[in-house]
């Protein structure tokens, strides 16, 4: 524990006293949380709560605290990619466990419980359009937790070297990442009725997960390598854009995270459905229900 205290450049907290980015106080918290991309879900998902306690909006941060059926709840957004999530993973961790007054960590942890609720392409036979993916394994192409001491001690090395093996990796690219989700989490929400696989979080949605519009890519194979890859009988069924972060911030942290998506596009078999948004309804009542 850490008994410095944190300076007003590395820990910026606003006028009001809450946090930054997300300007939350920690009153507003809950331990249980939902993280979503779109702020504009979280506005949905907050019309199934019984009672809401908070509303706040800054940026792509949109924030609800209520309960539903007796659990109170947070339902957080974070926008798009690793970079957000890990303003959003830091300073939901700060309002959990540092003394925003004193700039002090609190002298007993607070473990938060994160299920992310995203939108995914599928990249197996077996993860048609509709399919709810478990994130179990996340790489990480992106780089973030490169710049944590920590991330040897979180990340599974030997999945990495075998990746990185098999995906005859440019290193020009930046070194790949694996990080686990909770298992005592995957088993609660993920049950018997979604797939679970590894998950690639991408630095981009074109380029990175192998879209070539007017730009070639640096690997022209790479998706075909992606979809071949096995470690522990466990196969590479989705690209998105979070859950590496999210799993490597919250195990160094001292959190349960995992991320749960619904596949919308098939790369593999080259569909995509753009109405899904209907269907999502579905993964967030389950989340509700198992959180």
């Amino acid at each position: 524990m850490k008994t410095t205290m944190i300076p007003p450049s590395e820990l910026i907290i606003n006028d009001d006293g809450s946090i930054f980015h997300l300007h939350l106080r920690p009153e507003q918290l809950a331990d249980r949380i939902i993280l979503v991309g779109d702020p504009a879900r979280v506005t949905m998902i907050g019309e199934y709560l019984d009672e809401k306690e908070c509303d706040v909006r800054s940026r792509e941060f949109h924030t609800i605290t209520g309960t539903y059926k007796g659990k109170r709840i947070t339902v957080q957004s974070h926008g798009i990619g690793c970079d957000n999530i890990d303003i959003v993973m830091n300073e939901l961790d700060a309002l959990a466990n540092i003394n925003l007054e004193t700039r002090t960590e609190n002298p007993e942890h607070r473990t938060l419980t994160l299920v992310r609720i995203g939108t995914c392409g599928g990249l197996q036979p077996e993860t048609p359009i509709g399919t709810f993916v478990a994130s179990v394994k996340s790489i990480g192409f992106d780089g973030l937790l490169n710049f944590y001491d920590a991330r040897n001690e979180v990340c599974d090395l030997s999945m990495e070297k075998a990746f990185i093996e098999h995906m005859q990796w440019n290193h020009v690219k930046g070194a790949p990442y694996v990080s686990t989700a909770c298992p005592e989490l995957i088993e609660r929400i993920a049950a018997d009725d979604m797939y679970r696989g590894i998950t690639i979080s991408c630095g981009g949605f074109y380029g990175p997960q192998g879209r070539q519009l007017r730009m070639n890519i640096e690997d022209p194979n790479q998706n075909e390598k992606v979809e071949a890859f096995r470690y522990n009988n466990l196969k590479i069924a989705n690209f998105e854009m979070e859950s590496s972060a999210l799993a490597g911030l919250a195990s160094i942290l001292g959190h349960k995270a995992m991320t749960c998506c619904m596949v919308i596009a098939n790369r593999y078999a080259k569909e995509m459905n753009t109405g899904y948004k209907n269907k999502i309804d579905d993964l967030i009542r389950i989340v509700l229900e198992r959180i």
